[in-house]
């Protein structure tokens, strides 16, 4: 088992990478053939070696990261359930989407027998993010997905804690190799010029990634432009529009100001679901009211100097606009740190200039828009491109339906009387959406976040002993199939 290719000061060689590919392509042909249970008891080990480490790696999160124990504690709760969940979701098999259409002379043309499934497309390279140590990083969802769809992994670690990535790669490691999984299946590689290499490496098949629009951009490119490309998932940027109708703003304006300062201040504003824009009506004095809430709160520390600083001329940009007014806060930060900022503009402001307006801050900061009635709010949030998330806060017996339509089509997942920073792992959960929030149609969180590794195979007129498991006759394993058109359930 690779357990790391570098400590957490020195960068991955060139050979080394050539080592760590080629063994996970020999752990591939093992992958590939997997059962589901074996699959699950490798994910299960990982998370029960995770759960043993958790006060050591969480010590060293910490020292690195500044989040503090109680969100980092849930951090790791959060990864191994979600390590866990996938290992059900394997046994339970659905996403396979195995489907047999027998043969039927009569169509037109006439139709052969075909069986078809998902397989596993090969390594994978995963990036791990600098604001989630754990849920996003060496042990995260990329990782625990790809593990599950039967891919080897190779994660390049985050300069952010860059100690933590190598210590969960020797648990991680460790764990899998008592488990019996394959030498190859998971290593860990560090250093940016070794994050390149890997996306153009003619072993990698696919590439999923947590980070900046920029460094995103830039690997998506490389991607692209392989002899062979590959599919690059990336979460890249997202300002997540909030549209409170009035008639919420008068009802409960006060609840609705706290419940958006809690969200945008919310680990200091580091999370890709941050609500950065928040459209009211003209005249409520809403802004007034979230720039009270956050007057004299105290810089805190940022994830690295970089973050900050990047948050300190993003607002700064804002704030030196002459349609832009700073409520609160503003953008003489501390070195290393970042306090809350409220700023407000109006829907025409944005709408002559959305790109420079609607820019990701990422950090503890708000944009507060200022509508003249619901449809001159709707043309602003179609103006802000493609979220992760979409809010709207109206009240019982309105008539949502138009905002909904408009919110579903800039976002991945829209909410109702909420706020967008906390992402559930379920089945049904979606973290992405049109671009740039994200570079496919598919989830990095939830079940369905194995999609991205997996690619479908049709057999014709195979014989039974020559089809997986999973499409023969007698379906041996158990699992739902689609049968001639119809869900066949076990």
């Amino acid at each position: 088992m690779t357990e790391t290719a570098a400590t957490a000061e020195s960068a991955t060689t060139a050979a080394e990478l050539e080592e760590v590919a080629a063994a996970a392509r020999r752990a591939f042909a093992v992958t590939v053939t997997s059962t589901a249970a074996e699959r699950a008891g490798w994910l299960r080990a990982v998370a029960d070696a995770l759960d043993a480490a958790r006060d050591e790696l969480v010590a060293i999160a910490d020292e690195e990261t500044h989040l503090g124990t109680t969100r980092l504690n849930g951090e790791v709760a959060r990864t191994t359930a979600q390590l866990r969940l996938f290992a059900d979701a394997i046994l339970e098999s659905s996403y396979l989407e195995a489907t047999i259409d027998r043969p039927d002379p009569t169509t037109i043309p006439p139709r052969p027998d075909l069986r078809r499934m998902l397989r596993p497309l090969g390594p994978v390279a995963v990036f791990g993010a600098s604001n989630f140590p754990f849920a996003f990083s060496v042990a995260g969802g990329d990782t625990a997905s790809a593990l599950a769809a039967g891919c080897p992994v190779i994660v390049k670690g985050h300069s952010a804690h860059a100690r933590l990535s190598a210590r969960t790669a020797e648990v991680v490691a460790a764990a899998l190799s008592g488990a019996g999984a394959p030498e190859g299946i998971f290593a860990h590689v560090t250093g940016r010029e070794t994050g390149v290499a890997l996306v153009q490496h003619p072993e990698i098949r696919a590439v999923g990634f947590t980070g900046s629009l920029h460094g995103g951009r830039y690997l998506f490119d490389l991607a692209q432009q392989r002899p062979d490309p590959i599919p690059f998932y990336g979460e890249l940027s997202a300002v997540n529009p909030v549209l409170i109708t009035p008639a919420a703003i008068e009802a409960r304006a006060d609840e609705l100001a706290a419940g958006l300062v809690g969200s945008f201040t919310l680990g200091a504003g580091q999370f890709c679901t941050n609500p950065g824009v928040v459209l009211v009506p003209s005249g409520s004095g809403f802004a007034e009211r979230v720039g009270a809430a956050v007057a004299g709160a105290s810089a805190v520390p940022m994830l690295t100097d970089g973050i900050a600083a990047a948050f300190a001329e993003g607002v700064g940009g804002l704030a030196g606009r002459a349609d832009v007014e700073v409520v609160a806060g503003g953008p003489a930060q501390q070195p290393g740190s970042a306090a809350p900022v409220v700023l407000r503009t109006t829907t025409a402001a944005v709408l002559a200039e959305p790109g420079a307006l609607f820019h990701e801050c990422f950090g503890p900061s708000t944009l507060v828009v200022e509508y003249a009635d619901v449809a001159d709010a709707l043309a602003a949030v179609r103006a802000v491109g493609g979220s992760l998330t979409a809010s709207v806060h109206g009240q019982p017996g309105e008539d949502l339906a138009p905002i909904v339509e408009v919110l579903t089509e800039v976002a991945g997942r829209v909410l109702f009387a909420g706020w967008p920073t906390g992402v559930a792992v379920s089945w049904a959960q979606q973290h992405g959406g049109p671009w740039p929030s994200t570079t496919s149609i598919h989830t990095s969180v939830g079940v369905t976040a194995m999609r991205r590794f997996l690619r479908p195979v049709a057999y014709q007129d195979a014989p039974d002993a020559a089809l997986p498991l999973e499409l023969r006759d007698e379906n041996g394993l158990g699992i739902p199939r689609r049968i001639d058109g119809v869900l066949t359930l076990p």
